[in-house]
C-alpha cells in the first residue's frame, strides 16, 4: 500500500486549500484513509478520516465545519478541502491507510501505512 499526499502550500488566513492523497497497491474497498497533521513542537493530531465501506466520515472538533473529506474512487484519491484556514492550521499534513478499521479513526496507531507529509502554512 502506497500513499502520496500533495497540495500543500502557503496561504493567507481565510483562504482555502485542497489536499489530495493518492493511494495504490491493493484493493481498498474496506479500508479507511485518514488525515493527520503535526505542527512544530507538537504531537501528531487527527484531522479527519473516511471509511470506504460505508463512506462515513469523522472530523476533529477543531476542523469540523471548515474541512471536508471526500473520496474519488475513479482516481484513487482522498481529498481534504480546507476552508477558512487560520494560522493554527499550519502543520505538515499526512495521509494514512487503516487496512482493518475497528471504529477508532482518530487513533494514529490504527493506521499501518503512511504517506510523506505535505506542508501547509497559513499566514495571518
Amino acid at each position: 500500500v502506497q500513499l502520496q499526499a500533495s497540495g500543500g502550500g502557503l496561504v493567507q488566513a481565510g483562504d482555502s486549500l485542497r489536499l489530495s492523497c493518492a493511494y495504490s497497491g491493493r484493493t481498498f474497498s474496506r479500508y479507511a484513509v485518514g488525515w493527520f497533521r503535526q505542527a512544530p513542537g507538537k504531537d501528531r493530531e487527527f484531522v479527519s478520516a473516511i471509511n470506504f465501506s460505508d463512506s462515513s466520515t469523522t472530523y476533529a472538533d477543531s476542523v469540523k465545519g471548515r474541512f471536508t473529506i471526500s473520496r474519488d474512487s475513479t482516481k484513487n484519491t482522498v481529498d481534504l478541502l480546507m476552508n477558512s484556514l487560520n494560522p493554527e492550521d499550519t502543520a505538515v499534513y499526512y495521509c494514512a491507510a487503516d487496512l482493518s478499521p475497528r471504529g477508532r479513526p482518530n487513533l494514529a496507531a490504527e493506521y499501518a501505512n503512511w504517506g510523506q507529509g505535505t506542508q501547509v502554512t497559513v499566514s495571518s
